[in-house]
C-alpha cells in the first residue's frame, strides 16, 4: 500500500512524479494507493498504471464525512450499528481516558513513543466498533480536550487563548485522526511517502495484520512543518499544538518503520534527531529517464531571448518571491530577460496572489511569467538557456535532475539534496533567499554561452552516470523484496515457535 498525502495521483509535484515512477516501472509489486486529500477528487492527474489495483481516497477536510462521500466497502448495516452503539457512556468510559492520555502526551516535555503508540492503538481499536463522528464531536471529548489543555498550559498561556483557538485546535485533532477510523485492506507492505498523517493507515495495518512499514523522506516532513508553522499567523497556542503533534507523529513513523529511505544524505541529521535508528536508513536517489529528458532545440520564437525556466508549484516552500526579486535584479543588466515558471497556481491561491502583487509592484510584468501547469515536462526545459530553483526546502528535486538530463545548467539554492546532484561543473549553488547572489549567477550564465554549453554537457553526463530511472527502480525493487522476505521469515519463525 503506497500511502500519499496531498500528492499522487490527484496532485502534481516532485513527490507525485516519484510515486508515478514507482507505479509505472517497479516490476515485482502490485499497488493499492491510499490517497489522503483535502476533499473528494474526481480526476487523477496521472494515468493509472496496471500495477495499481485499487485506490482508496480519504478526504480529510471535506465538508461531508468520509463515509458519506466515499464508498469503503462497508455494509451500511455495520455503519448504522456502530452509530447506535456509540453512547455518551461508552465514549466517557472507554474513549475519553485514552484521548486524554493522548492529548497529555502531545504536551509532554519529552514524548514517549510507547505511550503514543498505545494511545493510537487503543483509539484505532475503539473505532473498529464505534462511530468516529459521534465520538469526536461529543460533549465528553470536548470536555476532556479542554481539561487537558488547561492542565498543561500556564496562566499566561491560558489567558491568551480564545474560544476560537480552542475550537480550532479540536477541529484540527478531529481532522487529523480521521484515517485511524477507516478500515484498511490486507497488504504485504505499507509504504509511507511522508512522515506525517500518512502513518495512520500504516499503523492500522500494523495493529490489524502486523504489516511491516517503510517510509520515504523527500523534504523532511518535520522540518518543513516547523518552517510553515513558524511563518503562519496562527496563535501561539495553535502553533505549539501543531508543532508538538507533528513531532509526535514523526517519532512514531521512525519508531515503526523497518526501513527509512531518504532521497538525500542531508535528511539523515533530522531523522536521527527525531529518533530514527541510523541502521534502518538508506539513501535512494531519485532518477530520470535520459532518453525521455534529453537535449532539445530551443523554440525559434525564444532563440534570441535570454530565458530562465523553472518547474515549481506556486507555494511558499518554493520561494517564488525570491525568484521574482532575482528577475528584477537580472533585468537591470539584461533588460529583455524572460523568466517562465511552470507549475500549479492553485496550490496556495493566497501565495499566488502575493507573487502576482510583487510582480506588479516591481514592474517586471514583461520579464516574469507564471505560466501555470505544463503537461510536457520533458519539453519545458528546452525553452530555457538555464533553469532555476529558489526553494527554501527540498528533498532531491526532480526539476534539478530533469534539467540536468536535458543538458540545461541550473542555478539553485543550497537546500536538501541539491548539492548531492549539482556541482560547479554543471551549475551554481546559492544561499536561500539571497536574490542578489542568485541573480549574479544567472547573469553569468546568460552572458556566457561557452560556459552554458560546458555545464550543460557535464550535467547530462552526471545524470547518465549516477541518477537514471533504472538505478532508482532497481533499488526499490530490491528494497521491497528485502522487506517482504525478512517479514515472511520472521512470521514463519514465530509460527514454528508456537505450533507445539
Amino acid at each position: 500500500m503506497l500511502i500519499t498525502e496531498g500528492t499522487y495521483p490527484y496532485n502534481t509535484g516532485g513527490v507525485s512524479t516519484w510515486a508515478h515512477s514507482l507505479c509505472s516501472d517497479v516490476r515485482n509489486v502490485d499497488y493499492t494507493l491510499y490517497a489522503i486529500n483535502a476533499v473528494v477528487e474526481s480526476k487523477t492527474q496521472y494515468p493509472i498504471t496496471p500495477s495499481v489495483k485499487k485506490i482508496i481516497q480519504v478526504p480529510m477536510w471535506s465538508p461531508e464525512e468520509p463515509f458519506d462521500c466515499v464508498d469503503y466497502d462497508v455494509k451500511y448495516s455495520k455503519i448504522l450499528n456502530s452509530r447506535e452503539n456509540t453512547t455518551e457512556l461508552k465514549i466517557a468510559n472507554e474513549f475519553c481516558p485514552v484521548f486524554e492520555k493522548f492529548i497529555n502526551e502531545i504536551y509532554a516535555e519529552k514524548h514517549s513513543v510507547k505511550i503514543l503508540d498505545d494511545c493510537f492503538k487503543a483509539m484505532w481499536k475503539f473505532f473498529q466498533s464505534y462511530d468516529y463522528k459521534i465520538t469526536m464531536t461529543s460533549e465528553a471529548v470536548w470536555n476532556s480536550f479542554g481539561k487537558i489543555i488547561k492542565a498543561n498550559l500556564n496562566q499566561t498561556e491560558l489567558e491568551a487563548i480564545t474560544l476560537e483557538h480552542l475550537t480550532t485546535g479540536m477541529r484540527w485533532i478531529y481532522r487529523f485522526l480521521i484515517p485511524i477510523a477507516i478500515d484498511v485492506p490486507k497488504v504485504d507492505i505499507s509504504h509511507i511517502t511522508i512522515s506525517g498523517i500518512a502513518v495512520l493507515p500504516a499503523l492500522a495495518l500494523k495493529y490489524k495484520y502486523n504489516t511491516p512499514m517503510m517510509v520515504t523522506e523527500h523534504g523532511v516532513f518535520i522540518r518543513e512543518r516547523l518552517i510553515a508553522i513558524s511563518a503562519s499567523d496562527y496563535s501561539y497556542f495553535l502553533k505549539k499544538m501543531l508543532i508538538n503533534f507533528s513531532e509526535c507523529i514523526t517519532k512514531l513513523v521512525y519508531h515503526h518503520s523497518e526501513i527509512i529511505i531518504t532521497v538525500n544524505k542531508f535528511n539523515m541529521t533530522w531523522e536521527k534527531y527525531y529518533g530514527a535508528d541510523v541502521n534502518k536508513i538508506k539513501v535512494i536517489y531519485n532518477g530520470v529517464d535520459p532518453n525521455f529528458f534529453k537535449p532539445g532545440e530551443k523554440p525559434s520564437h525564444l532563440k534570441n531571448i535570454p530565458t530562465v525556466v523553472a518547474a515549481a508549484r506556486i507555494f511558499d516552500l518554493k520561494d517564488i518571491l525570491t525568484m521574482i526579486q532575482t528577475a528584477n535584479v537580472v533585468r537591470k543588466t539584461i533588460p529583455n530577460v524572460q523568466f517562465f515558471v511552470y507549475g500549479n497556481k492553485d496550490a496556495v491561491p493566497e501565495y499566488t496572489d502575493e507573487c502576482e502583487a510583487l510582480i506588479k509592484e516591481l514592474g517586471v510584468e514583461n520579464n516574469f511569467f507564471l505560466k501555470g501547469f505544463h503537461d510536457r515536462p520533458e519539453l519545458l526545459f528546452a525553452e530555457g538557456d538555464i533553469s532555476i530553483l529558489t526553494s527554501i526546502s527540498e528533498g532531491f528535486p526532480y526539476t534539478v535532475i530533469e534539467s540536468m538530463s536535458c543538458g540545461i545548467p541550473v542555478v539553485a539554492t543550497d537546500v536538501g539534496g541539491v548539492s548531492e546532484a549539482l556541482d560547479d561543473s554543471c551549475g551554481f549553488i546559492c544561499k536561500p533567499k539571497d536574490y542578489n547572489e542568485i541573480a549574479e549567477k544567472v547573469i553569468t550564465l546568460l552572458q556566457n554561452e561557452q560556459l552554458r554549453r560546458f555545464m550543460g554537457e557535464n550535467a547530462r553526463k552526471k545524470i547518465i552516470e549516477n541518477f537514471t530511472i533504472e538505478n532508482f527502480i532497481s533499488a526499490f525493487e530490491d528494497t521491497y523484496e528485502e522487506l517482504h522476505t525478512t517479514q515472511k521469515t520472521l512470521s514463519e519463525k514465530s509460527f514454528t515457535k508456537y505450533e507445539f
